[in-house]
């Protein structure tokens, strides 16, 4: 898939001075850096909130995987992020049986979710479509109606080397939230933030994805229900959803993943001299 990581070398190297800051050390898995400890990702959240930093977090499934494994250019994107999160639990199954370590994914939702219920944060709702933004802001407002003085800001449909960064983050500043959450499907999205993050002044993207749609209560994207989503069947479901968009994405991976494990298992081996 020629993906738009191509089209935006022009912007690297403002990319580049930003991604010289620090960011939190995280153990690489498949290699790409993933933060499995819910602990430790929480505090990377709230002292950079306190301190009054920027960054950005990147969710990690199978889509954003394969490509970090076959354009170095993503993947680097990957690599800078303030802290990534494991958003797919059949990957997580995967990994923490290659590490014998009892590893378990957190969403895109259920991060957006945590910090929502939270009652505390400024934020800013960024992407999608205003029917989806305008549902999720009704919903949101239910549990915590500070939300309703917040921003939801669309953005149009374009390629990600043509938005207009500058502006949109003046418009972000000047609301100056905590949290700015973005909503454009990966591996747009993360390619967004990486592009975005250097203009802000402070505040932390999060690459959320479909959570507004889930979220929002309006539209023809759902989530997988429960009993699907605790047999870690979600990918199935999303399959069937949106088959010609989610069945590729599903493909490639399965692909690369022989090797990607194989490596893995190496790896653990040169560490720890078993498997």
């Amino acid at each position: 898939m020629k993906l738009e990581i191509d089209c935006i070398k022009g912007r690297l190297l403002i990319l580049l001075r930003f991604l010289t800051q620090k960011n939190c050390r995280m153990k690489k898995y498949f290699n790409v850096p993933i933060e499995f400890d819910k602990v430790k990702f929480d505090r990377v959240i709230q002292s950079t909130i306190s301190s009054g930093g920027k960054g950005y977090v990147c969710a990690i499934e199978s889509n954003n995987l394969t490509v970090a494994n076959t354009n170095s250019m993503f993947k680097q994107v990957i690599n800078h992020a303030l802290i990534n999160h494991c958003d797919g639990s059949v990957l997580a199954k995967i990994v923490g049986k290659i590490h014998h370590q009892p590893f378990e994914s957190m969403t895109g939702t259920a991060v957006f979710m945590q910090y929502i219920k939270r009652r505390r944060y400024r934020h800013y709702f960024l992407g999608n479509t205003p029917e989806i933004l305008q549902g999720l802001r009704d919903n949101l407002c239910k549990i915590d109606p500070q939300i309703a003085a917040m921003p939801f800001e669309a953005l149009p449909f374009r390629a990600v080397e043509d938005f207009d960064y500058e502006g949109i983050a003046q418009l972000i500043n000047e609301a100056n939230p905590d949290l700015i959450w973005v909503s454009l499907g990966a591996p747009k999205q993360e390619l967004f933030m990486s592009l975005l993050a250097p203009y802000l002044n402070r505040g932390i993207l999060f690459g959320v994805g479909a959570a507004f749609n889930f979220k929002a209560g309006v539209g023809s994207v759902k989530r997988a229900p429960l009993c699907m989503r605790k047999l870690r069947l979600e990918w199935l479901y999303r399959a069937f959803e949106q088959p010609q968009k989610n069945v590729p994405r599903y493909w490639r991976f399965i692909k690369i993943l022989p090797q990607l494990i194989k490596e893995e298992k190496q790896k653990v081996k040169r560490e720890t001299g078993k498997v």
